[in-house]
């Protein structure tokens, strides 16, 4: 997810994987000692008056495990280096944030920071949560980070924050079910992705499916919807217009699509009721579209048959066609209620853009301690540059098509009703993979259901 992703990863979303089920929470790649510091202390809070010791609050869905570690280290050591402003972390289960960003708010208690999941970003400033970024910071943000990882960020052209977590979507291969199908490399194209999926499919003599050639799953709003949108994203197509009023799913791009997908179930090639999280590692599915964080999963999961793993770029429809897939993201900005801006977004700079030394690596190697702090858990950022230098040369192959995707992903639609639109074109998906709608039906509901949505008044 990113989400994840996300993994994703509500993700919502892209990360709906985050909160149940196998992601990379839970198989996140070993972390630095260096980012294992121990405690957020909670300081003293100050009267607020100049010079008087201040304590910033940042809230967050990084609450357990690896990623609870992972915040700490960076928070400690700021908290260790600077007298005056110092922060406090605070954080609660993904699933229950939104509804505590908006509970908080309207109860006149919401954190100075907020880590919310992009696709949440319109409406939290509808509601009047988020600030601006000030416009040093903003510039900031546009030159350091991927046009999707700002494109998130930002509502209405206007930045709102610090990318933070980003993940972009790639199709995941079983080389040795390709070999086997006499396959030798990759699809590139739709052709080519539809003849290896039914090619690698075998069922046993009574016709059930032994190995799908390609895995479309319902298992959560991330795996169901992150897959289309970013095969539609390939095509051309995008999810909602451009002034955010209404969805563009019924376009050719996204007939297209539906039809793709139609065909891998119908045809038996796909079974969407099975998990794939569990039944790809198991390599009962010779293909699936997902997001970067799945990487260190399956390698925890899969051992020494991790090597059976390929990654490629998304199949664009035609030869030719220029790529695109779609990224999801977090990010990291400042409560429009918040007594202490300047303070808050002096921290997100030093976080987020000030460089230093990446444990482990070469003298004079740097990168940003969130880029560090992403890395270490199996995660990326939307700074390339940043990316590159600790995806170095001896990092998993698997990992750089993710990396070489920052330059062409789509940014998740974070208008105001997005994450409701993304729950119903989600419902109408798994309504078209299960026979209940047609291809036509599917597109005509989702567009009216979702148009309702997104154009009503916030």
């Amino acid at each position: 997810m990113t989400a994840s992703q996300t993994s994703r990863t509500s993700q919502a979303s892209q990360a709906s994987h985050r909160g149940r089920g196998l992601s990379r929470r839970h198989f996140a790649l070993a972390l630095p000692s260096a980012l294992l510091a121990s405690g957020c202390a909670a300081p003293h809070q100050g009267t607020g008056r100049p010079g008087d010791p201040i304590t910033l609050t940042l809230l967050s869905h990084y609450s357990s495990g690896v990623l609870k570690e992972a915040l700490k280290g960076p928070v400690d050591e700021w908290n260790a280096t600077h007298d005056r402003v110092k922060v406090q972390t605070k954080a609660i289960n993904f699933n229950d944030l939104l509804t505590t960003f908006m509970v908080r708010q309207a109860a006149g208690q919401g954190a100075d920071i907020i880590h919310p999941y992009c696709l949440w970003n319109g409406q939290l400033v509808q509601a009047d949560v988020l600030r601006p970024a000030p416009s040093e910071y903003a510039a900031e943000i546009r030159s350091g980070y991927s046009r999707a990882a700002v494109g998130s960020a930002s509502v209405a052209g206007r930045v709102y924050g610090y990318p933070t977590e980003m993940q972009t979507y790639a199709l995941y291969y079983n080389k040795r079910l390709l070999r086997a199908a006499g396959i030798d490399h990759p699809p590139r194209t739709w052709r080519e992705l539809e003849e290896t999926a039914y090619r690698t499919t075998k069922r046993d003599r009574y016709g059930n499916t032994l190995v799908q050639g390609f895995g479309l799953s319902t298992f959560d709003d991330s795996t169901t919807v992150g897959q289309t949108l970013a095969l539609l994203n390939a095509a051309g197509g995008t999810f909602v217009s451009a002034d955010g009023r209404h969805t563009t799913i019924d376009s050719p791009a996204g007939r297209a699509v539906f039809d793709l997908e139609h065909r891998f179930v119908t045809k038996g090639t796909s079974a969407p009721a099975v998990n794939v999280f569990q039944a790809f590692p198991s390599g009962q599915v010779a293909m699936v579209i997902s997001a970067g964080w799945w990487t260190g999963s399956l390698k925890a999961v899969m051992g020494k048959d991790y090597r059976d793993v390929g990654v490629a770029p998304l199949p664009v429809p035609e030869a030719g066609d220029e790529r695109a897939t779609l990224s999801t993201s977090f990010m990291l900005g400042v409560n429009a209620a918040s007594r202490y801006p300047h303070e808050a977004w002096e921290f997100l700079r030093w976080l987020n853009t000030e460089k230093s030394g990446v444990k482990g690596a070469k003298k004079g190697v740097k990168a940003t301690r969130m880029s560090s702090l992403q890395v270490s858990v199996g995660s990326m950022t939307g700074r390339a540059d940043d990316m590159r230098t600790l995806l170095g040369k001896g990092s998993d192959p698997n990992l750089h098509p993710f990396l070489d995707a920052l330059a062409y992903a789509v940014a998740e639609p974070n208008v105001p009703g997005a994450q409701q639109a993304k729950s119903l074109l989600r419902k109408n998906i798994e309504a078209l993979w299960s026979g209940q709608r047609s291809v036509d039906d599917a597109l005509r509901t989702t567009r009216r259901q979702v148009d309702q949505e997104v154009s009503r008044a916030w």
